[in-house]
């Protein structure tokens, strides 16, 4: 164990002092423990690599000061930038306080004060992040397998926890006051909020609260999944767009001011960016899906006080991003599972769940409504939305029976309903 005061990491020294002190330290590996209370200032991220654990004792924070400019990640894995795997990472009881200090992300489409990508067995415990701006998730992860978020309080402007693709995870014990999605399960995104595509799946949601019954943009979760095609001269792309081409995946990058641009040229190089017929293609991955979405996910014992939908089963369809490209096969999310989840507040103008895109079964178990509708629309006018198997068992609903909640707006689509045993279709 490794006491990070006597290697020159001390709260009176500059954010480069702190900087570089704790990087050699990282660089080393092993376990890393910040013994001394008080604020480290910091003027750039810190890189962790595999085999580190790093652990704050109580009244330990890190500030981010903009010494030499602004900077996007308080800490982010070193694998993010070279796409390679790091491993056995353990980051317990850290505070960061961000400062109003956002930056350009190095490694597009990741932009988490605590970033992740290319990750194995990842432990994040006891996080605080009290002061989130705009630009900037909390905590950000993709491309992962075996991670785990537990005993946070994440508190601002932006998502809290953001998860792109990945297998197996657990978010558990945490509170959230975020002004936009308190968790977002995002296996499609925006061009500059995940670095990779594809299915986000095996995960468990549990002991959660989503507080503070003010305003906010967003859900308690976003489970948004997404669908592409193969490349073809004359497409029209817009801003977020994805394409197969040459065996690899590759985005638009663009403004969001709604220009839809013509492609001739494929796009065919192996890494990096390239502007081609006046469109910034961005080489996303060389592992090739033609769709993302959200499969075999449970969130139990969750408490909602913000007035909002809680759950969006979701396309974008707007200037920042359309999840399903025109043509594409529908992707199809699988078996999402509700378990005593509580709405405490009073709003039936919200939707517990809201489902734009296929979903082939959805549980509710002793969950709580209190008036909420569980609402069914398309509107990316799939010509086959598919049908959807809905069970609830014990639930309740202030207002009336629960049946009475679900409502199917969806031209050609059934609803296979089950409550408590009694089914029928709508």
């Amino acid at each position: 164990m490794i006491h990070a005061s006597m290697h020159g990491f001390l709260p009176e020294n500059s954010p480069s002092e702190n900087r570089i002190a704790m990087q050699k330290l990282l660089d080393g590996g092993g376990t890393i423990v910040i013994d001394r209370p008080g604020v480290y200032d910091i003027d750039d991220a810190l890189r962790i690599g595999s085999y580190t654990t790093l652990i704050f004792e109580n009244g330990a924070a890190i500030r981010k000061v903009p010494a030499n400019g602004n900077f996007a990640y308080a800490i982010v894995n070193k694998g993010a930038f070279t796409k390679s795997w790091d491993e056995h990472i353990v980051i317990r009881g850290m505070k960061i306080f961000v400062n109003n200090v956002a930056g350009n992300t190095p490694v597009p489409g990741l932009r988490g004060q605590m970033a992740f990508h290319y990750v194995r067995d990842l432990l994040l415990d006891d996080i605080r992040i009290p002061d989130l701006e705009p630009a900037q998730f909390g905590i950000h992860i993709c491309t992962f397998e075996d991670i785990q978020v537990k005993n946070c309080i994440i508190t601002g402007k932006k998502d809290g926890v953001h998860l792109g693709r990945g297998r197996r995870f657990t978010i558990s014990n945490c509170v959230f006051d975020t002004f936009d999605d308190a968790v977002a399960l995002n296996a499609h995104d925006y061009d500059s909020s995940n670095p990779e595509l594809g299915w986000i799946e095996d995960g468990i949601i549990e002991k959660c609260w989503d507080v503070n019954p003010e305003h906010a943009v967003g859900f308690f979760c976003r489970i948004l999944a997404g669908a592409w095609v193969d490349w073809y001269e004359g497409m029209k792309v817009q801003k977020s767009d994805t394409v197969v081409s040459d065996g690899r995946l590759y985005r638009v990058f663009a403004d969001p001011d709604g220009t839809k641009y013509t492609s001739v040229t494929r796009p065919a190089f192996e890494k990096g960016r390239q502007v081609l017929d006046g469109i910034t293609w961005q080489m996303v991955q060389e592992d090739v899906t033609y769709e993302a979405g959200v499969r075999n996910v449970t969130f139990r014992d969750i408490w909602l006080q913000k007035p909002r939908t809680a759950f969006s089963v979701h396309f974008d369809h707007d200037v920042w991003s359309r999840s399903f490209y025109p043509g594409a096969e529908n992707p199809l999310q699988e078996n999402i599972c509700f378990e005593n989840v509580r709405v405490q507040y009073d709003n039936p103008s919200c939707a517990f769940i809201h489902a734009v895109t296929p979903i082939d079964s959805m549980t509710l178990t002793n969950c709580s409504l209190r008036g909420n509708p569980i609402v069914f629309r398309n509107p990316a006018n799939l010509e086959n939305p598919g049908d959807t198997r809905l069970t609830l068992n014990g639930c309740s609903d202030s207002s009336g029976e629960v049946k009475a909640l679900i409502r199917n707006r969806v031209e050609g689509k059934t609803i296979h309903v089950s409550i408590d045993g009694e089914k029928y279709d709508l």
